[in-house]
């Protein structure tokens, strides 16, 4: 029997209100889901939420509630290429290790690359992820078979090739046809323009009108590297975000992965159009890109999310361990311990992540109405005792993946007891490492 109704009870329920005001509320209580959405919540000084005519009662006790967690920067699919090509710079890793692997590719390959990721995350909290790469509609399918909450688009470029270009379009309107809020509304589509220097201007400029016909949003790399700031001014005589505010492409719709290197005026061009930025701290660091001005942003009141990037340069989808490498880097780059605090990190990778795919009336916080996509971590857990009444401090600081217990999106059960519900780990990760070899073999590796 389908299970309608959840009742969490006795549990610690983590809530972080807005992106604004800093505050993540914590207290105790029952929770109860209905269907796909949060229906009741009482604390435990009100009445106790009735047990009549519920299908399912999890004991919260030694657990804490809080909302799944939102990836807002991924390439789910390059979970197959884990490990491939370490220790080197952007260009290196992508010229002379990806980019010939990623030749090879198809739709099955992406598929079981997809699934693999989609595991990693549902077993480390994250219920809505935002991912950009090829193969989308064999993503689509992937997401919609697992039951996680997925934004997906199709990764553009054209290097000026008019053919190649409307190829990309062709691709992405298919993707946004056939998919956009499909699975009960999970699956969101968006356009993907790769990055300013690897999209032409003609690209750049049709995908924003595309993307108001369509009413879809925007998912593009921006200001990642110093190469890449040299690049585009060498070709446009402009820095990135000021050459795409030239072109009338920024707006409240486009989250911008990465945003390292900015400068003064670029940030409030960001501010002004209220662009929202994914932050990914741990691939941002691995590819020695530099360190994104995040604490400037926030206090901006500029919409930061964290992003993982892919596997291939993080090197997995962690994003309790993306808030405490947010939050360490900023303290050591402004040499401020106040910087980021970690309830500035919680509410990135939930309320945050949900504002920037434009999501927040859905997910991102514990509120009645909202979907039902929450996470139960096991508060037992040695790493995270003693356990102080900073419960924030001990999630963001001490905390990691595997501490999460049980995942429900959409008001189903994806993982419980740390047992996956939905998909087959062994059969998938087989699958996957018979795709990789088959991969490498294409490209001579």
């Amino acid at each position: 029997m389908e299970t309608k109704n959840i009742l969490i009870k006795d549990t610690v329920i983590l809530n972080p209100k807005s992106e604004g005001n800093n505050d993540v509320e914590s207290f105790k209580g029952d929770l109860l889901i209905e269907n796909d959405k949060i229906s009741e919540i009482a604390r435990k000084d009100e009445e106790s939420i009735s047990e009549k005519g519920i299908d399912k009662i999890i004991d919260g006790k030694n657990r804490i509630l809080m909302p799944g967690l939102v990836n807002t920067h991924t390439h789910l699919s390059m979970n197959l290429f884990r490990g491939l090509a370490d220790d080197m710079a952007l260009d290196e890793w992508l010229n002379d290790n990806i980019w010939p692997t990623e030749a090879g590719l198809n739709g099955e390959y992406c598929y079981n690359g997809a699934l693999l990721a989609i595991i990693e995350m549902i077993k480390s909290g994250t219920t809505t992820f935002n991912d950009m790469y090829f193969y989308m509609e064999n993503v689509a399918e992937a997401s919609i078979e697992s039951g996680i909450r997925g934004c997906l688009s199709y990764g553009m470029i054209d290097f000026g090739d008019e053919e190649k270009r409307e190829n990309e379009f062709k691709e992405n309107i298919s993707l946004i046809k056939n998919y956009n809020n499909s699975a009960n509304g999970r699956i969101k589509t968006l356009f993907g323009p790769h990055s300013t220097f690897t999209a032409s201007k003609e690209l750049l400029e049709r995908v924003r009108k595309e993307a108001n016909k369509y009413k879809v949003g925007i998912h593009i790399h921006m200001n990642e590297t110093k190469k890449e700031i040299d690049d585009v001014i060498e070709a446009t005589g402009k820095r990135p975000f000021e050459y795409l505010n030239e072109l009338d492409f920024l707006g409240k719709d486009v989250i911008a992965a990465h945003g390292v290197w900015l400068s003064k005026e670029e940030i409030e061009i960001i501010k002004e159009k209220d662009v929202k930025i994914s932050h990914n701290p741990c691939s941002n660091m691995k590819l020695s890109s530099g360190i994104a001005p995040i604490q400037d942003l926030l206090t901006k009141g500029i919409c930061v999310g964290l992003g993982t990037d892919s596997v291939a340069s993080n090197n997995n989808l962690d994003l309790f361990e993306e808030m405490k490498f947010a939050s360490l880097l900023q303290k050591v780059d402004t040499l401020n311990p106040e910087a980021l605090t970690s309830k500035q990190a919680i509410q990135m990778a939930t309320i945050n992540g949900a504002k920037a795919l434009n999501l927040q009336e859905e997910i991102g916080s514990i509120e009645i109405g909202k979907k039902a996509d929450i996470i139960l971590i096991d508060k037992s857990s040695v790493n995270l005792n003693p356990m102080s009444n900073l419960v924030s401090s001990n999630l963001v600081y001490a905390a990691n993946g595997s501490n999460v217990d049980t995942t429900i999106c959409d008001g189903q059960i994806l993982m419980e007891n740390r047992k996956l519900t939905t998909l087959d780990e062994n059969l998938i990760i087989e699958k996957a490492a018979k795709s990789i070899k088959e991969l490498k073999e294409i490209a001579g590796s």
